[in-house]
């Protein structure tokens, strides 16, 4: 078992990815071998899958060579290089892949240079994901770092310059001094209180909100405050002063900070200008006002920007993070070009249905702007929903199916427990323990900065100098074991240790080097150990960790940005998702926000679950969350709101006049008969479903050769009229075309997605199509 350290609910997740190299790849696609490629290439949506990549593959050729396997959408990303560019990319489809391929294009291209490009997103891990994609892209020089760590180097840099003397000490926890500041005030905060008030704090530094104004801006926020508004006012106000005196910055402090360096000195903002001339943002919905400010000064007056983000992951409001400046994006620049991505590389179409079904239901601002997506995987087990009596027996269950998992021989590491909130995971640490499964919290110590990882680094890399003189090394014919026989001198053994603790916690990091130097040295046949050597510098440098084998229990918010085979969606019941405390209509879209996150962290399987009462003899009063009503079997149904989900597709430049013109008018309610699957007869919820009139899933009859030509035809009349293709017909309205192939008129109308004036316009020309013909050859001429 390997324990963490922090459990706070509002620590923002690390990035983390897991690449499998099974006979089949994720979409059920046959691989030549475990580090080739899909045999198939793509066509009509099948991609190669966006979260599949070797662990070390060859850097691309040439700047085309870059955009191989990337989808349409992907490549339309990576080739708009120049002006304002927003990428809208649901869950699992490839966004990180996008923007860094977009990076690596440009760089290869000769369009950017490498210094000059700053990408910015949230967490050291994805910060440094994203430099070892650029670095496999061969991209070297490009700065990815988060907003913190990049305001920082500025900071430090032209403090003497700005302000002059040092920077003041940067803090690296802030409860203490929040500790003292209650002290000084007289007031006893409980470690609970402690750890609200230090939020609060944090909240009010990222929305620029000073001591004087925290009442009126968290009533205004609606915020559940821990204390009375004054009392907090009050400790904010002091624990500004104890830093002062004790000339010591916080994390906030580091972007309030380079905001105000900037605004005041035009010298010090051309400088940095002059240095970073284009701009990349990722999870663009997570950024704060503070954060935005910041990027405004570091654009200047140009555009120069690439953001990506999807409103429907926005479950970080708590901390200050918004998605208006996502949804405003178009209206901020309004020759932006907006690129949707829907393809779900990640998760089978039985659990995107019921991803999409979730937002289906939702309302608000985020919820008019949600992307409807759909699987390019093959069709897998439908979610499993499990009703116990208590949350012992409901823990004690996925703790069984997890130790049946593993005996069947999938990894631990592919399977992860999901909660809402951190006091839950105990009982899941227990049942585990009590089955034998390992297991891993997020938020656990960086794996490079563990001390037996930094141990071992240290005797690879001797051994690496010296090891003709290591009489360890003397049977060792091959990488792997080389590596195994110098890690058998930190501890590590072919069998792991009893029990749990820190022996196991150490076992576990010596046994992911070890699995480590085997890929490698699949991947890189004759590589030596001083290759691999500098390979985990390069790792240690992005922080790109390699996997720890054990079930991963994490809060759903650590959650975001993970994905693993299969997901344990635990404790789903009305109080604790939606939570307790979650009264307006606002918190409430946000819990069901944070269930669609967790929903679509499984690939392949998921499991959700929830109790009657919270101890055995309880009183069964619990019921399943409301999210989940008429989404599982039985359920009542709350029938799905009409309004359409995006679909995938480019937009450009549109100004700000035309897009208010012609925003669609808010969906009438009307009594319908429900849709039904024309292949298994299933109840079809999903507005892409609906248009097909079949599921996700079910297999489709579509005539390939009539949907190119469709799509090629649509080119055409989209050049024509100046307009996006999607004006024309959206993909899913050709695929609906091309599975029922019209015969008439009147057939041609019954298609979701032609109505009468696109039945005038278009209809001619898309029945001549569906005849063989071509548009205009004995038809009627519009």
């Amino acid at each position: 078992m390997t324990r963490g350290t922090g459990r706070a609910e509002s620590a923002r997740p690390q990035q983390h990815q897991r690449d499998r190299y099974d006979q089949y790849d994720r979409r059920g696609l046959p691989v030549d071998n475990r580090l080739m490629r899909p045999t198939a290439t793509w066509q009509h949506g099948c991609v190669t899958a966006a979260t599949h990549s070797p662990l070390f593959p060859r850097v691309p050729d040439s700047a085309d060579a870059v955009l191989d396997g990337l989808d349409p959408e992907q490549r339309e990303v990576a080739t708009s290089l120049h002006g304002p560019v927003c990428v809208l990319a649901g869950a699992g489809t490839g966004k990180t892949r996008a923007i860094t391929h977009r990076i690596a294009y440009g760089v290869r291209a000769g369009v950017l240079q490498p210094s000059s490009v700053l990408a910015v997103t949230f967490t050291n891990r994805a910060a440094g994901e994203m430099r070892g994609r650029l670095r496999q892209l061969g991209a070297h020089g490009v700065q990815a770092r988060t907003f913190h760590s990049a305001a920082l180097r500025q900071l430090q840099y032209f403090w003497p310059k700005a302000i002059g003397g040092a920077l003041p000490r940067l803090v690296d926890r802030k409860i203490q001094l929040v500790a003292d500041a209650a002290a000084a005030c007289r007031i006893r905060l409980d470690r609970g209180e402690l750890r609200d008030v230090t939020a609060e704090i944090e909240w009010s530094k990222v929305t620029q909100t000073v001591p004087a104004d925290y009442a009126l801006a968290a009533a205004k926020d609606g915020r559940a405050v821990p204390r009375d508004p004054a009392e907090i006012a009050q400790l904010y106000s002091v624990y500004e002063d104890l830093k002062r005196e004790r000339s010591v910055i916080d994390f906030e402090d580091v972007l309030l900070l380079t905001v105000a360096v900037l605004q005041d000195r035009a010298d010090v903002a051309e400088q940095v200008r002059a240095q970073y001339q284009h701009f990349v943002v990722d999870e663009y919905q997570d950024v704060s006002p503070l954060q935005q400010r910041l990027l405004e000064l570091w654009l200047g007056d140009r555009d120069s920007l690439c953001v990506v983000g999807d409103a429907s992951q926005t479950i970080y409001s708590f901390t200050g993070a918004t998605p208006d400046h996502l949804l405003d994006f178009r209206t901020r620049h309004p020759g932006a070009t907006v690129v949707k991505l829907v393809r779900d590389y990640r998760s089978t179409p039985q659990v995107v249905h019921l991803a999409n079904g979730l937002l289906a239901q939702a309302r608000g601002r985020a919820a008019d702007h949600r992307l409807e997506l759909v699987s390019q995987r093959a069709p897998g087990p439908e979610p499993a929903y499990t009703e116990y009596t208590d949350e012992p027996a409901e823990a004690e269950g996925a703790a069984r199916r997890i130790h049946d998992l593993i005996a069947s021989g999938l990894p631990a590491s592919e399977i992860a427990v999901l909660f809402r909130t951190n006091a839950q995971s105990e009982t899941y640490e227990q049942a585990l323990a009590d089955v034998g499964v390992p297991y891993q919290l997020r938020g656990a110590e960086r794996f490079f900065d563990r001390p037996e990882v930094r141990r071992a680094s240290v005797a690879l890399r001797a051994a690496a100098r010296f090891g003709g003189n290591d009489s360890l090394l003397d049977d060792a014919d091959d990488l792997p074991s080389q590596v195994r026989a110098v890690l058998s001198g930190e501890g590590w053994t072919p069998q792991p240790p009893a029990g749990s603790g820190a022996v196991r916690e150490r076992w576990e990091s010596l046994a992911a080097l070890v699995s480590l130097a085997q890929d490698f040295a699949a991947a890189r046949p004759g590589a030596t150990l001083a290759d691999l050597v500098a390979e985990l510098d390069e790792r240690a440098n992005a922080q790109h960790a390699p996997t720890v084998q054990g079930v991963t229990l994490a809060s759903l918010h650590s959650a975001k940005g993970l994905e693993w085979d299969v997901v344990f969606l635990v404790g789903v019941a009305e109080g604790m998702i939606p939570i307790t405390y979650a009264r307006t209509d606002e918190q409430i879209e946000e819990e069901r926000r944070l269930l669609y996150v967790g929903v679509t962290r499984a690939r392949e399987l998921l499991h959700v679950s929830w109790s009657l009462s919270r101890s055995p003899g309880g009183r069964p009063g619990r019921r399943p969350s409301r999210f989940l009503d008429g989404l599982r079997p039985g359920s009542a149904g709350t029938a799905g709101r009409a309004a359409p989900g995006g679909s995938g597709g480019v937009e450009r430049g549109f100004t700000a006049a035309v897009a208010t013109r012609t925003a669609p008018a808010a969906p009438r309610r009307t009594q319908r008969t429900p849709a039904r699957c024309r292949v298994c007869g299933r109840t079809l919820t999903d507005a892409g479903e609906m248009k097909l009139m079949r599921c996700d899933g079910c297999p489709s009859d579509m005539d390939e050769g009539l949907y190119e030509r469709l799509r090629e035809w649509r080119a055409v009349q989209a050049g024509r009229s100046g307009q996006p293709a999607f004006c024309v017909f959206t993909d899913r309205t050709l695929m609906a075309i091309a599975e029922t192939v019209p015969d008439d008129e009147r057939e041609l109308a019954r298609i979701p997605g032609v109505g009468m004036r696109k039945l005038r316009r278009y209809g001619p020309d898309v029945l001549a199509l569906c005849e063989g013909r071509e548009p205009g050859e004995g038809g009627n001429e519009d």
